[in-house]
C-alpha cells in the first residue's frame, strides 16, 4: 500500500495500488481495499487517481460500474480533504465519460450528478467551495444536461435560498444561480429562479445577497426579456439603484447598459436616463467612477440602426445598412421642400391653412426650375436607400396643379438620402404661399415667382413653429429654414447701406440661386467615383453636403440631452479631480460609439470633445483615439472624415510611438475611407514610419509591412513603384527575421499590382532590382531572401512565367552552389516544392527543363544533409517550415 510513502509519492504512478502484490487479490479488490482503508492517506491517493482508475476499467462495463458504485461510496467520507480530492476530480470525470458517453450514456447523471448536488450543502467549507467550482465548471463546459439541471440543481438552490436558510449557504447559492442563469432556457428562468431572484434583490438583511443580485442583474434581464424586465425587474432594480451601500449602487452602475437593452425605448427615456443621471450625481466617488465608466455604453444603446444608418456584422465591422441604387437609377428630385410631406396635419389651425391655400399659386425659398440644386443635397448616389417606401412621402406639384394621388413606389423611385439619415423634413410650401398671400395686406414685399423672400418672413414661419419643436420632423424643417435665413442674411451684407438699414432684412435674390446652384454642382461633380474605392464613399457625400448647409447648432434629440451633457464634461480637469483620473480615456474608449448613436447629422455635438481628447496630455487618452479613428471615419462619412479627422490622424502621425501604433494598425482602413486626392497625400508620410523612438521596435516596422500588403490595392501602379518600393526593399533587409519574412510578401504584391496593371516595364526594373540587390548581395541572409522572394513570385503566379523564366530563373538556378547552405536549402525548396510543380516547367520541350533537372540533381548530391532532404523531398508531402533556417 501507501502507508510507507510520505508526501513525496506524488511523482509515482498514482495506480500502482492496482498491480499485483502479496495480498493475491484483483484489482477491483484493492480499489475496495484502499479506497475504505482506515488510513486517510491511502482515501486521498485513491480519490486523486480515479480518472485513471476508471481508464483501467473502462473496457468492461461490468467493471466500469463497480468502480462508479465506489466512487459513490467514497463520497460519503468522513474526512473532508478526502471528499474534496474526489469533487476535485469530477469535472475530469465527467470529460471521461462524456467522451466515452455512447458506452455509459447514464453513468454521469446517476452516479456524479447527485455527489455535485449533495456537496453543495456539506458542512465543510473547503468542499463546499470546491463542488460550487466543479459545478460551475461543468455547467461551462455544457456536460450537464437540461434535465438533471432543472430537477437536481435548482431545487437545491432554491432551498438554499430560503429566508430561514444559513446565511453563508444563501450567499454561495446565490452566486452560482446568477451563474446558472445564462445556461438555462428562458422558460426555465421565468418560472423557476425569477420570483426568487426578485425576493432577493429585496434582502433586507444581507447586504452580500443584494450586492450579488445587484453585479448580476443584466444577465436575467437578458434572458428572461423585455416583457418580464419591465414588469418584474425594473421595480427591484430601482430599489437596488437607491439601496443605501455604495457598493450596491455601484455594481448597478456597471450593468446599466445591459439593463438598458432590455427596456423599450420609452422606457429607456422616460425611466432608465434619470435613474442614471441620479448615479452620475451620487455621493460617492466609487459609484460616480463606475457611472461614468459605463455611460457612454448606456448611450450606445439609445442607437437605431434605422436612423444611424450603420449596422455591425457578426465580426464587428461596420456596414452601411443597405445600399445604394447605382447613379443612374433613381430619378432627381424636383426641390428640397417637394420631397416631403406635410407634418402636422392633425392640428387644425395647420390643416386649414393647407386647406385655404392648396390653390394659391406661387414658389417656395427655391424656385421649382432649380432642382438641381436640391437634387445635389439629396443626390440618390450619395447615401443609402430607403429600405421601402417612405409613409410621409406623397407627390406634390405647384403651379395650381392637384395633387397626385400617392402610389406605391419601388426601392429606387422611392430612394432619397434624408429617408435615411434622419425622419423625413414636412413640406413647408403651402406655409410659404400662405405668407405670400398675406404679404401685401401687411405693407411687405409679396412672395413671388419675381420677388425675393425677406428673412423677416422666413423668420414669421420659425416663430410660428416653435410651439411644436417637439416634434423631430418639425425640428428638421426648423434646421432648413435656419439654413434658409442664414443665406438671406449673408446676401443682405452685400446689398447698399441705407437699404440695409430701411428694410433691417435680407432677401435671397434670384441671382444668388444660380451661383450657390452652381457651387453645389462643382461639388458633385467632385464626389464623382473615379475608382472601385471611391464609388464606396460616394454612398455618403450627401448628407456631409447637407450637414454644411444645415445649422450646426441645431439641438439633437437623438438621446436625452442631460446625458449627453454630462458626458461632454468627461473632458472637464475638474472630473479627473472629483471622479476618476482617467476619465477622459475612458471617454475616448466610448466616443466611436456614441457617435453611432447621434449619427454623422450630429456631429457637430461632439466635434469640441474630440478634438480635446485628441490634444490630452495623457499619451494613452491619445492612444485610444488613435486605435478607433478608423471606426470613426467609417461613422461620419468622407466629408467630415476630411474635415474634421484628416487633421488628427496627421497630428497623431507625429505622436509618440505608442500612439502612432494605433494609426498604423488601421491605417488601410482609415486610407481606404479617404478620396483619392486626399489618399495619395499620405504617399509621402509612408516612409516616416520606418523611423521609431526606439529601434528595437521591430512588431512596428512589422506592422507597417502587413499594412503596405493592403495599401497596395488603393494606389496606382505608378505610385506604388515610386513610393512603396523603396520602402519595401528597405524591410526586406532588416535586421529581424520576422519583418524580413512579412516583407518578402509585400514584395509579392508589388509585383502582382505591377504586371496585373500592365506596366510590364516597371515591373522588370524591379525584378532587376531584385537581382541585383539580394542574388548579389555579399550577405548570405540577401541571397536567401531571393530564393524565398522566388518562390513566392511562382507560388502566387504574380509574374508570368516566361517573365519568370527569363528574368528570376537563371539568377535562382545559379545560387544552388552558393557556399553556404542555409542558401542552397531554400534554393532547393524552391525548385522541388513550386518551380518544377509549374505546368510551364513540367513540359519536356521546355527549354528550361534540362537546366532544372540538372540543379535538382546536383542538390539532391549535395554535401549538406538538409539540403539533400529539402531535394529530395516529395512535393505532395506537407511543406516544411524553414523559418528556422531564416
Amino acid at each position: 500500500g501507501f502507508d510507507d510513502y510520505g508526501s513525496e509519492c506524488d511523482g509515482i504512478r498514482i495506480t500502482a495500488f492496482l498491480d499485483a502484490g502479496q495480498d493475491n487479490l484483483t484489482p477491483l479488490g484493492r480499489l475496495e481495499k484502499y479506497a475504505f482503508s482506515e488510513n486517510v492517506f491511502n482515501r486521498q491517493i485513491v480519490a486523486r487517481g480515479l480518472l485513471d482508475v476508471l481508464r483501467e476499467f473502462s473496457d468492461n462495463e461490468n467493471d466500469f460500474v463497480i468502480v462508479m458504485e465506489t466512487v459513490a461510496r467514497m463520497s460519503e467520507d468522513a474526512e473532508p480533504t478526502v471528499r474534496a480530492e474526489l469533487m476535485e476530480q469530477v469535472p475530469n470525470i465527467a470529460m471521461f465519460l462524456h467522451e466515452s458517453r455512447p458506452t455509459f450514456p447514464a453513468a454521469f447523471s446517476r452516479y456524479l450528478v447527485p455527489i455535485v448536488v449533495r456537496f453543495l450543502t456539506d458542512p465543510n467549507n473547503q468542499v463546499r467551495k470546491t463542488s460550487q467550482a466543479a459545478l460551475l465548471v461543468l455547467l461551462e463546459q455544457g456536460l450537464m444536461g437540461k434535465g438533471d439541471m432543472e430537477s437536481k440543481v435548482c431545487p437545491v438552490l432554491l432551498d438554499l435560498t430560503t429566508p430561514s436558510s444559513d446565511d453563508d449557504y444563501k450567499i454561495e447559492a446565490v452566486a452560482i444561480m446568477c451563474k446558472l442563469v445564462t445556461m438555462l432556457s428562458k422558460d426555465t428562468v421565468e418560472h423557476l429562479l425569477l420570483p426568487r431572484f426578485c425576493e432577493l434583490c429585496s434582502d433586507s438583511r444581507l447586504f452580500q445577497v443584494r450586492k450579488v443580485c445587484a453585479a448580476n442583474f443584466g444577465e436575467f434581464c437578458s434572458i428572461v426579456g423585455q416583457e418580464a424586465t419591465e414588469k418584474l425587474l425594473m421595480v427591484r432594480f430601482f430599489e437596488l439603484c437607491s439601496d443605501s451601500l455604495w457598493g450596491i449602487r455601484k455594481a448597478c452602475a456597471e450593468c446599466f447598459m445591459t439593463v438598458s437593452n432590455c427596456t423599450s425605448p420609452e422606457v429607456r427615456r422616460t425611466k432608465l436616463s434619470p435613474l442614471f443621471i441620479s448615479l452620475i450625481s451620487d455621493q460617492s466617488r466609487w459609484v460616480r467612477q463606475a457611472a461614468f465608466q459605463s455611460l457612454g455604453r448606456f448611450i450606445s444603446t439609445f442607437a437605431n440602426p434605422s436612423s444611424a444608418g450603420l449596422l455591425f456584422r457578426e465580426d464587428g465591422t461596420l456596414r452601411e445598412v443597405s445600399k445604394c441604387p447605382p447613379p443612374t437609377a433613381a430619378p432627381p428630385c424636383s426641390t428640397l421642400v417637394d420631397r416631403y410631406a406635410t407634418a402636422g396635419q392633425g392640428e387644425k389651425g395647420t390643416a386649414q391653412t393647407l386647406a385655404d391655400s392648396s390653390s394659391a399659386p406661387g414658389s417656395a425659398i427655391f424656385p421649382a426650375s432649380h432642382s438641381d440644386f436640391a437634387y445635389a443635397l439629396g443626390g440618390q448616389d450619395h447615401a443609402a436607400c430607403s429600405p421601402g417606401p417612405n409613409p410621409h412621402l406623397e407627390t406634390q406639384r405647384r403651379g395650381g396643379e392637384t395633387r397626385g394621388a400617392r402610389e406605391p413606389e419601388s426601392s429606387e423611385d422611392s430612394y432619397n438620402s434624408f429617408h435615411y439619415w434622419r425622419h423625413p423634413l414636412p413640406d413647408i410650401s403651402q406655409d410659404l404661399q400662405q405668407l405670400q398671400i398675406q404679404g401685401p395686406s401687411q405693407g411687405e414685399a409679396g412672395w413671388d415667382s419675381q420677388g425675393p423672400a425677406t428673412s423677416t418672413q422666413i423668420q414669421q414661419v420659425l416663430d410660428s413653429l416653435q410651439s411644436r419643436l417637439d416634434d423631430p420632423d418639425v425640428q428638421a424643417q426648423v434646421q432648413v429654414l435656419s439654413a434658409a435665413l442664414k443665406a438671406a442674411q449673408l446676401e443682405s451684407q452685400a446689398e447698399e447701406e441705407d437699404r440695409v438699414e430701411a428694410h433691417q432684412s435680407a432677401f435671397i435674390s434670384q441671382e444668388s440661386a444660380p451661383q450657390l446652384i452652381e457651387s453645389m454642382e462643382e461639388l458633385q461633380r467632385e464626389a464623382e467615383p473615379t475608382t472601385s474605392t471611391d464609388r464606396r464613399l460616394h454612398a455618403s457625400a450627401c448628407f456631409d453636403i447637407c450637414a454644411c448647409v444645415t445649422d450646426c447648432s441645431s439641438p439633437q434629440n437623438v438621446i436625452p440631452q442631460q446625458l449627453l451633457d454630462q458626458y461632454l464634461s468627461m473632458t472637464d480637469p475638474a472630473r479627473a479631480q472629483t471622479v476618476d483620473t482617467e476619465i477622459a480615456k475612458h471617454c475616448a474608449f466610448s466616443l466611436p460609439g456614441v457617435a453611432l448613436t447621434l449619427g454623422r447629422q450630429n456631429w457637430h455635438c461632439l466635434k469640441d470633445t474630440y478634438e480635446t481628447l485628441a490634444t490630452d496630455v495623457q499619451w494613452k487618452v491619445r492612444r485610444t483615439l488613435a486605435f478607433s479613428i478608423h471606426e470613426l471615419a467609417v461613422i461620419l462619412g468622407d466629408q467630415l472624415t476630411a474635415a474634421d479627422l484628416v487633421p488628427i490622424f496627421n497630428g497623431f502621425l507625429k505622436d509618440l510611438d505608442e500612439v502612432r501604433i494605433g494609426v498604423l494598425k488601421h491605417l488601410y482602413d482609415f486610407l481606404k475611407l479617404l478620396r483619392a486626392e486626399k489618399r495619395r497625400e499620405y504617399l509621402y508620410q509612408l516612409q516616416e514610419f520606418m523611423v521609431t523612438d526606439n529601434s528595437r521596435n521591430w512588431r512596428f516596422r512589422y506592422e507597417l509591412a502587413e499594412q503596405l500588403i493592403l495599401i497596395v490595392e488603393l494606389y496606382s501602379h505608378a505610385d506604388v513603384y515610386d513610393y512603396l518600393r523603396q520602402i519595401a526593399l528597405t524591410l526586406c533587409s532588416d535586421k529581424v527575421s520576422e519583418v524580413r519574412w512579412i516583407s518578402y510578401k509585400l514584395v509579392v504584391e508589388i509585383l502582382r499590382k505591377l504586371y496585373s496593371s500592365g506596366a510590364d516595364d516597371l515591373g522588370l526594373n524591379f525584378t532587376n532590382e531584385l537581382v541585383a540587390r539580394f542574388c548579389h548581395c555579399p550577405k548570405w541572409v540577401g541571397r536567401q531572401a531571393f530564393a524565398f522572394i522566388c518562390q513566392a513570385v511562382v507560388e502566387e503566379d504574380c509574374v508570368p512565367m516566361e517573365q519568370f523564366a527569363q528574368h528570376l530563373l537563371p539568377s535562382l538556378l545559379g545560387l544552388s552552389s552558393d557556399p553556404v547552405a542555409n542558401v542552397r536549402v531554400l534554393v532547393a525548396k524552391a525548385l522541388r516544392q513550386t518551380v518544377l510543380e509549374k505546368a510551364y516547367f513540367k513540359d519536356p520541350g521546355s527549354v528550361y527543363a534540362e537546366a532544372l533537372e540538372e540543379t535538382v540533381m546536383s542538390l539532391q548530391a549535395d554535401r549538406d544533409r538538409d539540403v539533400r532532404f529539402f531535394a529530395s523531398l516529395d512535393p505532395s508531402r506537407a511543406s516544411m517550415d524553414t523559418a528556422a533556417l531564416i
